[in-house]
Formats: C-alpha cells, sequence, structure tokens
C-alpha cells in the first residue's frame, strides 16, 4: 500500500518584480498552510519523504507543514520536477520513486495537482486550491504502478475557516 499526499502552495504575491519561482507567500498564504498542516495533524500518517518544487511558494509551504506536523528535515528534498504545470512531469517523478517509500508529501502548483487529483483519485475536484490537500492511497508495493487509487482525505482551507 503507498500513500500519496499532494498539496498546492499557498496563495502567493504578484507585487513584487521576480521571476515566477521566486514569488512569495502571502500572509494569507501562510495562515490557510498553518490551518491546513495543523487539521491534517490531527490524522495523518507517518510521512516516510517530502519532496517540494523548488519554487519559493512551494518551498516556503512545505517548511511550514515540516514544521507543524513535526517531520525531520532529513526527509525533505528539493525536486525540480514538480516546478510542473501540466502534471507530466510530476507522474514520471512518482513512478520514479523509491519503493520503500510508503507515505510521500509532495508540494507543488496547478493545474498539475487538481490533474493529478482527478486522474489518480476517485474523487473530483474542479480546482485544487492553494495550500488545498488531498491524501491517495493505492493499493500496490511499487510506486512504478502507480494508477487510480482511492481518495483518503480533502482538506481544503475555506472549510477549516467555515468551522
Amino acid at each position: 500500500m503507498k500513500t500519496l499526499i499532494l498539496v498546492r502552495h499557498g496563495k502567493s504575491s504578484w507585487e513584487y518584480a521576480v521571476g515566477d519561482k521566486d514569488r512569495p507567500l502571502l500572509p494569507r498564504g501562510i495562515n490557510d498552510a498553518i490551518l491546513v498542516a495543523n487539521d491534517f495533524n490531527t490524522h495523518m500518517k507517518a510521512i516516510d519523504a517530502v519532496f517540494s518544487s523548488p519554487a519559493n511558494r512551494a518551498l516556503h509551504t512545505s517548511m511550514i507543514f515540516l514544521r507543524q506536523l513535526y517531520i525531520s528535515e532529513d526527509k525533505f528534498n528539493l525536486a525540480s520536477e514538480l516546478y510542473d504545470f501540466s502534471g507530466n512531469h510530476v507522474l514520471s517523478f512518482l513512478k520514479d520513486l523509491d519503493a520503500s517509500l510508503t507515505t510521500v508529501a509532495i508540494f507543488g502548483h496547478n493545474h498539475a495537482f487538481t490533474y493529478l487529483a482527478n486522474t489518480l483519485g476517485n474523487s473530483y475536484i474542479e480546482n485544487l486550491p492553494t495550500s488545498g490537500l488531498v491524501q491517495i492511497e493505492f493499493d500496490i508495493e511499487d510506486w512504478m504502478l502507480i494508477q487510480k487509487g482511492v481518495t483518503t482525505k480533502i482538506i481544503f482551507p475555506k472549510q477549516l475557516k467555515q468551522l
């Protein structure tokens, strides 16, 4: 059994004259990431590895999750394949994961993550919002066999703010 946790980066700022990879999180992005991480922490599995896109907004979001979930930084890696907007590079990345990893969290971007949540999971999501989390479980022994799984958790910041 394998578990994939997809997290879209927090809400980022467009107000600075920087390249796309360097855009920072807005305060809302920071707060939403903390909110989702704290909710996820109440019922999460042990995570074997965490991978993030090298884009500042994804990296910052992943660091918030690491701290809030008390995940050791030695489980963290940057993965340039996650700086992808179609989902093709992310899917190839997933298929290349070491079979010894059971539960993996990845931090990246739309439209790739909405596409993957819908392609790999069994629940339709119109749009994975910023700081949104989707967990999918697969009845496989090796990541190279990844295909349709079961969506077991969906956490959006908006849902938590309504509580």
